[in-house]
């Protein structure tokens, strides 16, 4: 499928995985509608895709949680950029590892909220026009956390089982619509993930990879692109993504430095 001159929407584009997926999408000739929390940090990437690309980029500062003002910021696009073609729900953090008694109240509703709920509240901003088109595509970032539960992920994965089961059922909302919905979940990807999780503690962040070759964001775009550009009938509905050295949850292989 050619993507030159079609809209694409990617949330949480101003780091990580987000930011590789608007690599990839502004070199395949799409239109960049990137959104993020951090303005400071989105505005750079714009610029970059502009001058790298030659990309057509409109950022915007939103945080998705925000069910308010995500309505608001998809109901006010300038005309030229009201038909999203393509939504890359990418926003989503983890926090902390600590058992479920445990946990901060403040991280178990950042995560409810960033994950879940902001996914939901941009899918139902969008959905309205691709439904009026009779056509679009959905893609969620999930996780391999939403199928292989691990010790102190208790609230993480279930977030991400709960975007494998919003992918699933969203498909079946819009059956006979023609409107594509595609979930990839990516396993040990090294991006800001981890430290994020972490607080900013660089040493623990930095031993979640140690000794192994995790993916890298452009690893997880490529794909995301992938089910992107698939023949209008062809429906990529669940990507998988893992290292070579991950086998599950539990299971990475290391090769200690000497």
């Amino acid at each position: 499928m050619n993507l030159n001159d079609r809209i694409v929407l990617v949330t949480g584009a101003s780091a990580g995985i987000g930011e590789a997926c608007a690599h990839a999408f502004a070199g395949a000739g799409a239109r960049l509608l990137l959104c993020a929390r951090r303005e400071e940090r989105l505005l750079p990437v714009a610029s970059t895709l502009r001058s790298e690309y030659g990309a057509s980029v409109h950022p915007f500062e939103l945080d998705v949680r925000d069910a308010g003002a995500v309505d608001r910021a998809i109901g006010s696009l300038p005309d030229e950029w009201c038909s999203i073609d393509i939504l890359v729900n990418n926003a989503g953090k983890a926090k902390g590892r600590a058992a479920l008694h445990e946990a901060l109240e403040e991280h178990l509703e950042e995560m409810i909220d960033t994950n879940v709920k902001g996914l939901l509240h941009v899918t139902r901003a969008v959905l309205p026009g691709m439904l009026r088109r009779g056509s679009g595509h959905v893609i969620n970032i999930g996780s391999t956390a939403g199928r292989w539960i691990y010790p102190g992920g208790t609230v993480y994965c279930a977030t991400k089982a709960a975007v494998y089961a919003i992918s699933e059922g969203l498909k079946m909302d819009l059956h006979g619509t023609g409107i594509r919905v595609s979930t990839v979940d990516p396993g040990l990807v090294e991006t800001e993930f981890s430290l994020v999780r972490f607080d900013g503690d660089e040493v623990t962040a930095e031993e979640v990879y140690a000794d192994m070759t995790p993916l890298t964001a452009a690893d997880v775009a490529e794909s995301v692109l992938f089910c992107a550009t698939r023949p209008g009938h062809v429906n990529v509905s669940q990507v998988l993504l893992v290292p070579t050295d991950q086998s599950s949850s539990s299971m990475v292989h290391r090769r200690p430095s000497r």
